[in-house]
């Protein structure tokens, strides 16, 4: 098999096997897949960040539980999403999956996990998110209840119910909601106590980033999503039409925080990082262009996606950092 195309070992029962404490607690920790949890902390640190900036002071107790909530959210979707993809047949076909980024945990595919266990383990998540809203709730009022919803209904829509919004096409537009707008504008909304449009337009390249994340997931999984039914982006729009995609949702990020700065709203510096960003985000769209039987070059694609997510999220906390210590 040639080295482009190698696929690395999915996870093995045995390394996961046991009863103890911790055996069992490391296997329920890797089923949510962690590597992709920096998408729903980091909003919710740009989006603190911008909530300080705006009120001028740091609830540190509100901050925690945003950032538990958010993540429950986020591992609770992981693993409900693996389940509704179990049961719709698309992960058992996924013979070109990039492991770990693409095809789900295969918790339940390599008898890691029953279904049945993988599916509670979700709504536990979820109901762990719940008490973090309610606690939320007491503390801020209904205002909390549109952000919890909202969260909760994608998270669940996106694999589950009637709508399955992946199969859809409107699940990056779900991603670009629940791990972009509402976690920034929420968090904001938490410290700040407004949600204008400064707020949207700030999470506007969060957004796009993560959409572009899940984007380029989806390419390896075209032909198992195609045969199955899931007509997410890549399979309704092909190859080039996907990659064309991908470098405008870059360029939207971009274009997103030049208006910021020329509106004033954001420093002169603020399209520094993004438009940096611009350099691996049109290589990873040349890399979809390709298609998803170079393995490698995919794989590097996809990582290059997760770090201009990382980094220019990152980026954007510390530029609502540096207007809170720096004022204008």
């Amino acid at each position: 098999m040639p080295v482009g195309s190698a696929r690395p070992a999915d996870p093995c029962k045995g390394d996961f096997a046991g009863d103890s404490a911790a055996r069992i607690a490391r296997r329920l920790f890797h089923a949510t897949r962690p590597k992709f949890f920096p998408a729903s902390l980091l909003p919710v640190f740009a989006g603190t960040a911008w909530g300080v900036y705006v009120s001028g002071s740091f609830d540190s107790v509100l901050f925690v539980l945003a950032l538990v909530a958010t993540l429950s959210v986020h591992a609770g979707a992981n693993v409900l999403n693996d389940v509704g993809d179990d049961a719709g047949g698309t992960d058992q076909l996924n013979k070109d999956r990039v492991y770990p980024y693409t095809g789900g945990s295969r918790f339940i595919q390599n008898g890691i996990m029953e279904a049945p266990v993988m599916a509670r383990l979700g709504i536990s998540l979820l109901m762990v998110a719940a008490v973090a809203g309610l606690l939320l709730l007491t503390m801020k009022g209904p205002m909390i209840l549109a952000f919890g919803l909202a969260g909760v209904a994608l998270a669940v829509l996106y694999s589950l119910g009637p709508l399955h919004l992946a199969s859809t096409g409107l699940g990056e537009l779900a991603v670009a909601a629940g791990f972009g707008l509402i976690p920034v504008c929420g968090a904001a909304w938490l410290q700040g106590g407004v949600l204008d449009g400064a707020a949207v337009l700030f999470s506007l390249p969060v957004s796009a980033w993560v959409a572009a994340v899940l984007l380029i997931n989806e390419v390896p999984d075209i032909a198992a999503d195609a045969a199955t039914g899931k007509r997410t982006l890549p399979v309704r729009l092909g190859i080039r039409a996907t990659a064309i995609l991908y470098a405008s949702i870059q360029l939207i990020a971009l274009a997103a925080c030049v208006r910021m700065t020329s509106s004033g709203q954001l420093p002169l510096l603020a399209p520094l990082v993004p438009a940096g960003l611009l350099l691996p985000g049109l290589k990873a769209a040349a890399a979809i262009r390709r298609g998803p039987a170079e393995r490698e070059t995919m794989r590097k694609a996809i990582e290059m996606t997760l770090g201009i997510h990382t980094l220019g999220t990152a980026w954007l906390t510390g530029i609502a950092l540096y207007l809170v210590f720096v004022p204008a």
